[in-house]
């Protein structure tokens, strides 16, 4: 086989450099099992907005290679983007999955140079959630593994687990993964609020619908809270863009990836955007239904799964808390939380305003999705744009109605309550 050095980046072809690569880098041929290129498969997948994605089949196995570029795909070079990113993705990836191994891939292989990531493939049947959520499928594992991931990530990488010194030195680890934040700083917590050039909307549906969001003081009020806690709260080490495009899943089994938005922050963000997604799922449904309430029931599952996500998370996180007895970390500090009484209260008090900052940032993510740059595929896909834009508009006046009402919700169930207009 042929031997390349890669010193510098360059943008991998899949006819030529990117067999290449993988024949001079022994992690890599050594899983493939190869010994031409002929009994290599390389199939592009990337259909996401970042980056090119490779499936690598070989006679002894399979890998997903992944390379960033410095440029927003869907966007075009004119639009340059690190492709440090990928530096951030492995090592969240990593780190997620010593927490949580059963629902992340495992990295093979990072090059910082290349900005490539190789990790496991996650073969059919797994498919992309939200197709799955699109395809009308019940998952009856989900609520339970999604909350065993973000419980897990999010209490361990905590001030509740950890020392303040190794809380500051894990958030100045990740603290440079800026441009991925600016960009969500702008298209979840600016755009939508505004008059910008990249923004759209099912157009002329939804025009008085936009203007209505860009004229909305109290909603503007709302956003600038939340954006200020996602630009200055170091909670956690968080994943960043947890949306159903960023979950593979089968009727067992719940991988989550895509971790390149991450850095240390609040951790409503994650648990938000999740649950938000499951809502933009659930006001889809309507949509791709054939006839008057054909989708009902998985309405109804859908509405199952956010209030089990919910209490499932919220029992394991409380859970990993009290038992965390070896490792205790700095936030609150046994010495003066000394009685059972005072931690409830402490961790009453914590919940609340995790609850709280969820349906916020859940609100906001569902609201950059309908007036925004990047839709979903959820709604995109009903063809019939005016049946769209009303799936849209009740999606939409929700999202409203929770960010600026957020504080009023003290259960999970009172949320989906107002998801079905109660």
């Amino acid at each position: 086989m042929s031997s390349k050095t890669f010193e510098s980046f360059s943008k991998l072809d899949e006819k030529g450099s990117l067999i290449d690569y993988i024949n001079s880098t022994p992690t890599l041929a050594q899983k493939a099992g190869h010994s031409n290129p002929e009994e290599l498969n390389v199939k592009e997948v990337g259909d996401g907005n970042l980056n090119f994605v490779y499936i690598i089949t070989g006679p002894k196995g399979s890998f997903v290679l992944k390379q960033a570029v410095p440029y927003i795909r869907c966007l075009g070079e004119s639009w340059s983007m690190t492709k440090e990113r990928a530096y951030f993705e492995a090592s969240i990836l990593k780190e997620h999955g010593q927490l949580c191994p059963k629902h992340v891939p495992e990295v093979y292989h990072f090059d910082s140079t290349m900005a490539i990531i190789a990790m496991r493939y996650v073969e059919p049947p797994h498919i992309i959630l939200r197709k799955g959520l699109i395809a009308g499928t019940e998952y009856p594992y989900l609520a339970e593994h999604i909350s065993d991931y973000i419980s897990k990530t999010l209490f361990h990488t905590s001030l509740l687990y950890l020392s303040t010194t190794e809380h500051k030195a894990a958030v100045a680890r990740f603290c440079n993964n800026v441009e991925m934040c600016r960009l969500t700083e702008q298209v979840i917590f600016s755009d939508p609020y505004m008059i910008s050039p990249i923004s759209r909307w099912t157009s002329p549906y939804l025009d008085e619908d936009v203007k209505a969001v860009r004229e909305d003081n109290q909603l503007k009020l709302e956003i600038a809270e939340l954006k200020s806690k996602f630009c200055e709260r170091t909670q956690a080490l968080i994943h960043g863009d947890l949306h159903t495009g960023s979950i593979m899943v089968t009727s067992d089994s719940t991988q989550v990836i895509d971790p390149e938005f991450g850095f240390y922050g609040p951790m409503g963000f994650d648990i938000g955007a999740f649950l938000g997604n499951l809502i933009l799922a659930y006001f889809s449904q309507d949509g791709h239904s054939r006839y008057a309430n054909e989708r009902e029931g998985y309405k109804q599952w859908i509405l199952r799964c956010i209030q089990e996500t919910w209490n499932l998370f919220e029992a394991k996180f409380i859970a990993l808390w009290n038992n965390n007895t070896e490792h205790c970390g700095d936030a609150y500090l046994e010495a003066i939380y000394n009685t059972p009484e005072l931690k409830l209260i402490v961790q009453q008090k914590y919940m609340k305003d995790l609850f709280h900052d969820s349906l916020g940032f859940g609100a906001a993510k569902m609201i950059r999705r309908i007036v925004g740059v990047a839709h979903v595929e959820d709604f995109e896909s009903i063809q019939d744009a005016s049946k769209r834009a009303e799936c849209e508009r009740r999606a939409l006046n929700l999202a409203k109605k929770i960010m600026k009402e957020r504080r009023n919700f003290d259960t999970i169930s009172q949320v989906v309550q107002a998801i079905q207009g109660k």
